[in-house]
């Protein structure tokens, strides 16, 4: 079963690469291998929905660049193709003086990297979101949430109609580059190609091994735990609330987001998943947790964190604990407004010195590219991801 291009993963980044291949060579043959019975199940389908504009992200970096220009094409894909979207808006809240220079450089970095956004003040801030509780914030309208879901199903609708594969419950066994093609053994058939580029997400370092390819950060398994607000909450929201992030920690802090299919999300607790797909803590994997506790590089990360970690474990137990998290925000949020919602899971790629890669990252062969880190804001990025890998290495 020869091929021009065999991609792996069927989550957005995977097809979007993969629309955009065929966009630009419509006359290639392209096979895109998912393990799964359907395409984005994982990181893809199970995320906030935001559509990222790219305020955090420092300038100069990829995740930057490509969040502005990717942001652009996931809309003018929802608008061609018939996929909700919401430019809702976004807030990001100072609860206090202590975190307004932290504000201002957050601000700062939006206006470099071209982000439409103002400081605000408390009043203005009230008639955005009138429940919430901050002295300042910064206010970035081009915020929004999409349907991400609806995107890579889409995505791989439209892939099979430009004459590409889509191979569903096709797991990967096996990757072995030659001068000539790259053979791929899985589950099903043995597929060959003149190229192959491994969008694989939670295995994208697993991915990277089998096809022999030395990958300078091993993928550590964070669950994102969240809640929903009640129906009779929502309106505690408008759009996206977030708080000034801790620059001392990896992560953005519980927030609340506005649902593109109704409802209000809040979190994440972010805490170590038992397994690469453990979406619950009763989910478990031998192999997969013993290789991350033996990685030295998560040892480094959990002693440098370990108070953080902490905190985060006892909101994973502990309904009130995440409550009181919540009403920094926004006060009246009690322990019964919450409702259970679905967790994910992100792949957090860690160094052996317990650095966590912050930027989108590639391992290049000449006939392989390896996608070893697309972190958030990768579901917003995926189309720019996709026509860089194709500019770039295709």
């Amino acid at each position: 079963m020869g091929y021009d291009v065999i991609i792996i993963g069927g989550g957005l980044v995977g097809l979007a690469t993969a629309y955009q291949y065929l966009q630009k060579f419509p006359d290639a043959k392209l096979a895109l291998l998912e393990k799964e019975d359907a395409v984005g199940l994982h990181q893809s389908g199970r995320n906030s929905g935001v559509l990222h504009s790219g305020i955090y992200y420092k300038p100069g970096t990829q995740r930057a660049s490509l969040c502005r220009k990717g942001k652009e094409m996931m809309e003018a894909f929802c608008e061609q193709h018939g996929v909700d979207y919401d430019l809702c808006g976004k807030v990001i809240v100072a609860k206090d003086e202590s975190e307004l220079p932290a504000l201002q450089r957050i601000y700062d970095r939006g206006q470099i990297n071209g982000i439409k956004c103002e400081v605000i003040s408390q009043e203005r801030l009230l008639e955005i979101e009138p429940h919430v509780r901050g002295i300042q914030a910064i206010h970035v309208p081009e915020a929004g949430i999409a349907d991400y879901p609806a995107a890579a199903r889409m995505l791989a609708a439209q892939i099979t109609k430009l004459g590409g594969e889509v191979h569903v419950n096709t797991t990967v066994t096996g990757i072995q580059e030659t001068a000539n093609e790259v053979v791929v053994e899985t589950t099903n058939n043995t597929f060959t190609a003149q190229h192959l580029i491994a969008c694989a997400g939670l295995h994208s370092d697993r991915i990277a091994k089998l096809a022999n390819v030395d990958t300078p950060v091993r993928i550590i398994p964070f669950r994102g735990e969240y809640f929903q607000l009640t129906a009779d909450t929502e309106h505690y929201c408008n759009g996206l609330i977030y708080p000034v992030p801790d620059t001392r920690f990896p992560f953005l802090g519980v927030h609340f987001t506005k649902m593109i299919e109704g409802g209000v999300d809040c979190g994440p607790n972010a805490v170590l998943a038992f397994a690469r797909e453990g979406y619950t803590n009763t989910q478990f994997n031998l192999k997969d947790l013993s290789e991350a506790l033996r990685y030295r590089g998560f040892q480094k990360f959990a002693f440098k964190y370990w108070d953080y970690g902490l905190s985060e474990m006892r909101r994973s137990f502990s309904k009130r604990a995440f409550v009181k998290a919540l009403q920094a925000l926004i006060p009246a949020v009690t322990v019964a407004d919450l409702d259970p919602h679905p967790a994910g899971v992100r792949a957090m790629a860690l160094t052996a010195d317990g650095e966590m890669h912050d930027d989108f990252a590639f391992a290049n062969t000449e006939r392989m590219t390896h996608v070893i880190n697309a972190p958030s804001p990768a579901a917003t990025a995926c189309f720019a991801i996709g026509d860089y890998i194709v500019e770039q290495y295709a």
